[in-house]
């Protein structure tokens, strides 16, 4: 009883802890999930191979969740493995992606069927007990598991809007070295800017995804500390939008093939990575059984 699940990656549209209201879409980067059924129930032993020193609690915690929906938990234990092209704890909801790809996984392992948004609630539930999430992070999980772009209200668990999202448009993640963890987020901040964050979201709402990511990034920066300079310079070099991505610190743009290389350019000037990649329409899916 095996199976192997993935999921995509996400960017923000608009950041849900200081309203409980988001909206993200879909990006080509992914995680896999490999869920071995044991018989040792309560015992989950998680691996994240491309992360080995990362914490295995969303693992766990996610695993737990989908056994107990189906009354499981006292017949079986897993083995867990995960691997990400997601870079963990820099904005890029690498957590939505793995607890997507571990409930996909582990209902797959035990031969069920559920809807997919029992599957992302299930990883949502996970997320939270695992303490890798302050809102639950619905939006992220609904953009990594359906592709496309979702506005969500987070706290209701409800998608507001959902639709494809245009796929020939390159995105740009601007990633430094250092490590953000959402646990660490001062809330308080986030409060002070909800009144701006939530015209950054009637406007995602209205349908201006791009002018609402450029807003949302640039509040949030303030709010948090980052200097929103590589946001403006994105701009001015010519992406449709810019901002920070999730609790930062990375950055993501938003950009038309003729701009890419000038986008690119300037995010160089800053010290870290650039992970290019494209939008995703794609659902999650599970990739094998047994």
């Amino acid at each position: 009883m095996k199976a192997k699940a993935t999921s995509y990656g996400a960017a923000t549209i608009v950041n849900a802890i200081a309203i409980g209201k988001g909206a993200a879409f879909g990006v080509k980067l992914w995680t896999k999930a490999e869920v071995k059924l044991t018989n040792n129930p309560g015992e989950v032993k998680g691996e994240i191979t491309s992360d080995p020193f990362e914490s295995t609690v969303l693992i766990e915690k996610t695993v737990k969740k989908v056994l107990e929906h189906f009354k499981l938990a006292n017949e079986f234990g897993a083995e867990v493995k995960t691997w990400s092209n997601i870079p963990i704890a820099r904005g890029l909801k690498s957590s939505s992606a793995a607890a997507n790809a571990i409930s996909l996984a582990t209902v797959a392992a035990l031969k069920m069927e559920v809807d997919d948004l029992k599957v992302v609630n299930l990883g949502v539930d996970g997320a939270i007990d695992a303490k890798v999430t302050i809102t639950g992070a619905f939006d992220d999980a609904c953009a990594s598991y359906f592709g496309g772009i979702v506005v969500t209200d987070n706290f209701k668990r409800k998608i507001v809007k959902r639709c494809e999202a245009p796929e020939n448009l390159t995105v740009l993640f601007h990633i430094p070295h250092v490590k953000a963890y959402t646990s660490k987020v001062n809330v308080q901040k986030t409060e002070v800017i909800a009144p701006i964050i939530k015209i950054a979201y009637k406007e995602a709402i209205k349908g201006n995804f791009w002018q609402a990511l450029t807003l949302n990034g640039l509040i949030y920066s303030s709010a948090l500390g980052y200097n929103p300079a590589i946001t403006i310079d994105a701009l001015t070099a010519g992406a449709i939008a810019a901002g920070l991505c999730g609790k930062g610190p990375a950055v993501t743009a938003v950009v038309t093939e003729e701009k890419v290389d000038q986008v690119k350019e300037a995010l160089m000037s800053y010290e870290g990575e650039i992970i290019a990649t494209r939008i995703n329409n794609e659902k999650a899916r599970v990739e094998s059984y047994g």
